[in-house]
């Protein structure tokens, strides 16, 4: 038993401490602050002019006649909690273009109104990238012109009230194991987010696995570990060294988002945080995704330690990978589409087959109110599916860090279980 601890912590510190593990874990991390902060860096860096350019780009110069409806549209981008302020200006429009070239205003808007009293206005900026600025002073702008409409019509404030009422739609389904869209909504963002995490972590420590054993070989330390540790220990030890390493780097990715969430701005129940859900976590759905992230990493880390056992060059372990590449992606292509219809036939189906459950039954556990035994059925598909291929993968491993050469292809298996019975 000291033998698989030495190797465990063998496997763990070596990666750990390597400068790629750090600097990857240090540029995430940064990443997850600064995507969580994005919205006010960039309000902060219009402000202060940071590029060079301290125009207030939330001040719009407006250029009216005599219809007085920059006081309207001011009234209603108030109404709308708009940081946007209407500035009137007198200069012409050639003056104003050559103000935006010289980088001394950033917006100018031109409003009149036509004969069947309907606004005319044209928006002018540097360029065309700008969408949210726009997109607000239209929005303001119809309720300007819906009020001018009413006005007309002699249309009451609770007449015109009555006439945009919104209606009373809801949406119900006849399956049982249906949610209601505001419970798909809470879940959809959780679900999105860790099966990405899952497709993710298999992916990237399961390639990390193979490599080390690859790289041992290369380098002929294998010949010295195997003469005094069985290969099968070697094998598990190294899965469940990088596994434990991939679990901490995981919470910690998991701890420095919930920070800067909490310190960040931004609110979780508005904006892109309340389509997907992110302010209701449901525990049970959190345990899951962590039995499903170990039994999907413990499934392809079995596989990924096998098929780098078959490997004497670093360079040939992409190459032999390509198999086990291909199931993570359609697994990771079916999960995904299944976002949007969690109980189409091919997603249920899906979900039974071994090296597609971790993500898939995690899909609709997280989408779907199923009946206990679904998830329990494929945890334990999942459990019999690793027993298996760490039995037969052990066999191939004892074999396979003796092999050197160039290897061929997966035909190098049953040489592999040939040589590990000797």
């Amino acid at each position: 038993m000291l033998d698989f601890w030495t190797i465990f912590s063998q496997s763990f510190w070596t990666k750990a401490k390597t400068k790629s593990f750090i600097i990857t874990t240090l540029i995430v991390v940064a990443g997850i602050f600064l995507m969580s902060n994005l919205s006010g860096i960039i309000s902060k860096v219009q402000e202060v002019g940071v590029f060079g350019d301290d125009v207030d780009v939330n001040t719009v110069y407006l250029v009216e006649d005599s219809s007085n409806l920059g006081v309207q549209l001011e009234q209603q981008l108030d109404q709308l909690n708009s940081d946007i302020k209407v500035k009137v200006t007198t200069n012409s429009m050639d003056e104003l273009e050559q103000q935006i070239n010289d980088e001394k205003i950033s917006i100018f808007l031109v409003l009149a109104l036509d004969n069947t009293n309907t606004i005319q206005a044209t928006y002018t900026s540097k360029n065309a990238n700008d969408f949210d600025q726009p997109m607000m002073i239209r929005e303001a702008l119809q309720n300007v012109q819906t009020n001018i409409k009413a006005n007309s019509l002699k249309l009451t404030g609770e007449e015109v009230s009555q006439l945009f009422a919104s209606i009373q739609f809801k949406q119900e389904a006849v399956s049982a194991s249906s949610k209601s869209e505001e419970e798909l909504s809470q879940a959809r963002g959780l679900v999105y987010v860790l099966i990405f995490v899952i497709y993710f972590s298999v992916f990237y420590y399961s390639n990390m696995i193979a490599m080390e054993v690859a790289t041992e070989k290369s380098s002929r330390v294998m010949e010295i570990i195997i003469s005094s540790v069985s290969p099968v220990k070697h094998m598990f030890a190294k899965i469940a060294g990088v596994g434990t390493l991939g679990l901490l780097q995981i919470a910690l990715f998991g701890l420095v988002g919930f920070i800067a969430l909490k310190t960040s701005s931004s609110d979780l129940t508005s904006g892109v945080f309340s389509f997907f859900g992110f302010s209701n976590v449901s525990v049970s759905t959190m345990i899951l995704a962590v039995v499903f992230f170990l039994l999907g990493y413990f499934l392809y880390a079995t596989l990924a330690a096998m098929l780098g056992s078959l490997v004497s060059r670093t360079e040939d372990v992409q190459q032999l990978l390509l198999p086990m590449t291909f199931l993570i992606i359609i697994a990771s292509f079916i999960a995904f589409s299944g976002l949007g219809n969690p109980e189409a036939s091919y997603v249920q189906i899906a979900s039974y087959i071994p090296f597609f459950t971790p993500l898939v039954m995690f899909l609709r556990v997280g989408m779907l109110d199923l009946p206990v035994w679904e998830p329990l059925l494929g945890i334990g598909i999942l459990l019999v599916t690793i027993f298996i291929l760490g039995w037969f993968g052990s066999r191939v491993y004892r074999g396979g860090v003796l092999m050197y050469g160039a290897s061929q292809s997966l035909k190098d298996i049953k040489r592999a279980m040939q040589l590990g019975k000797k």
